[in-house]
C-alpha cells in the first residue's frame, strides 16, 4: 500500500514516489466523489462495500502498516481487481472477523484491529516475546494523587504560546517563505520552498530530479500534484494540512479542543516533556508533547480515521529560531509506520506578498485524443 497508494499528509515525501503509480493504477475510472461508495468507485470490492470511496485508500494503509506489507503482498501489480493472490482472499476473512468481534464484544467499538494481533507482522502474534532486557512489572499509582502535582493543560498551551513570541507577535506575520532541504529515502537531499499566507494558506514544492511534487492548502481543501496530475485531499487529509497551515496554531490550540488532559510525557532529544492529550468532537485526537523547561512544542501526534483502524502521523519540532519576532522551528521530521522525512530550513523570510493564486491547484491536463 506505502509503495503504490500515497501517504496522505502534508508534504509527505512518499507522495512523490507513488502518486503517479496511484493515477495509472485507477486510470479507469474518474477522480473518487465523496458522494461515490467504495462499491461504485473501485472494481470487485466484497467488503466495505458501503463506506465512501475516499476512505479506501486510508483503509489499505492501516492494513500495510499494521502487516509490515507492501500493495503487492495481496494484490496484482497495477491489476488491483484481480483475486489471483491467496493474501488478498484472506484479508477480506480478516476484515469480516474484526467487523464481527466488535460488534459482538465491544458494541461496535473499533476496539480490535489487525494491528491487536500482527503488530506489524505479515503473520499475527501468537507467542509472547521475550524482551532482550529484564522489565520490571508496572506497579499500580494512584492517579489521583499523582494529578495534582500536574501542571493544568491550558498553563502549557499559555507557556507555549508566550515562548513562541506570544499572540500580538503572532499576528503581525501575514505571510512567510521558506527554503531549505528535505531529506528522505535514505540520506537523499532535495530543495523544498514552502510559502505561507495568513491565515491558513501554504504550498510546499519539493524538487527532484525528475520533477517538482506540490502539496497545498488553498484556504478551503487540501491537494497534491506531480506534473499533470492534480488530486483533491479528502476532508480528513485537508484537515491535517489546514493545522500545518495555520501561522498561527500556538495561539488556536486553546480553543480547538473540547478536553484537554495531561500526563508526564516521555524524553525527546534528552528534555523531559508533558504530554496534553486533546479530544475534539467527531475527530480523532491530538497529542502535544511540550519540553517542560522551555514550553516549545517538541512532538505533535495526529491521526486520520480509516473504516479498520487510526493512522497515525507524528512531526517532532526541533531547532528553534526567531523568525521576524517569532520562535519557529527551523527543522520538524514527519514519520508515519514505515516512512520517515526530515527538513532542515536554511532561510525564512517574512511578511513577503504572495498572491491568493500561488495556491490555487493547477488545471487538470485535458485528457488525450484518441
Amino acid at each position: 500500500m506505502r509503495k503504490h497508494f500515497p501517504i496522505l499528509a502534508s508534504i509527505c515525501l512518499a507522495i512523490l514516489a507513488v502518486f503517479c503509480v496511484l493515477i495509472a493504477a485507477r486510470a479507469q475510472n474518474p477522480p473518487p466523489s465523496a458522494a461515490k461508495t467504495a462499491a461504485q468507485e473501485f472494481k470487485n470490492i466484497q467488503v466495505l462495500k458501503d463506506v465512501p470511496s475516499d476512505q479506501i485508500i486510508p483503509a489499505m494503509q492501516f492494513i500495510s502498516a499494521s502487516l509490515g506489507v507492501e500493495c503487492d503482498y495481496c494484490h496484482v501489480e497495477h491489476a488491483f481487481d484481480k483475486d489471483d493472490k491467496k493474501p488478498k482472499k484472506t484479508a477480506r476473512s480478516m476484515i469480516e472477523m474484526m467487523l464481527t468481534i466488535n460488534q459482538e464484544n465491544f458494541e461496535g467499538h473499533r476496539e480490535v484491529t489487525c494491528y491487536s494481533c500482527h503488530r506489524g507482522a505479515a503473520k499475527p502474534i501468537s507467542v509472547p516475546v521475550i524482551s532482550a532486557e529484564e522489565k520490571m512489572p508496572e506497579m499500580a499509582t494512584d492517579k489521583a494523587a499523582d494529578s495534582s502535582s500536574l501542571p493544568k493543560p491550558e498553563t502549557l498551551l499559555n507557556k507555549y504560546l508566550a515562548a513562541v513570541g506570544g499572540a500580538d507577535a503572532l499576528k503581525k506575520i501575514t505571510s512567510r517563505v521558506q527554503k531549505g532541504t528535505i531529506t528522505a529515502f535514505g540520506n537523499q537531499k532535495m530543495p523544498i520552498d514552502i510559502y505561507s499566507k495568513a491565515p491558513d494558506m501554504r504550498v510546499s514544492t519539493v524538487h527532484r530530479k525528475d520533477m517538482d511534487s506540490v502539496t497545498a492548502y488553498d484556504g478551503k481543501m487540501g491537494w497534491m500534484s506531480v506534473p499533470g496530475r492534480v488530486r483533491p485531499m479528502n476532508a480528513q487529509e485537508s484537515e491535517g494540512a489546514r493545522i500545518d497551515a495555520d501561522l498561527s496554531l500556538p495561539a488556536h490550540l486553546s480553543t480547538m479542543f473540547s478536553k484537554l488532559d495531561i500526563e508526564e510525557g516521555e524524553k525527546l532529544g534528552g528534555h523531559s516533556t508533558w504530554l496534553v492529550n486533546g479530544s475534539r468532537e467527531g475527530k480523532p485526537p491530538v497529542k502535544l508533547y511540550f519540553d517542560q523547561q522551555s514550553g516549545f512544542l517538541l512532538r505533535l501526534i495526529r491521526y486520520t480515521d480509516s473504516p479498520l483502524g487510526l493512522n497515525p502521523l507524528q512531526i517532532d519540532f526541533a531547532d528553534y529560531r526567531d523568525s521576524g519576532g517569532v520562535k519557529i522551528p527551523f527543522r520538524w521530521t514527519q514519520a508515519r509506520p514505515g516512512n520517515r522525512f526530515t527538513i532542515q530550513i536554511e532561510s525564512s523570510e517574512q511578511n513577503v506578498p504572495i498572491d491568493d493564486s500561488k495556491f490555487a491547484p493547477p488545471a487538470p491536463s485535458p485528457a488525450p485524443a484518441h
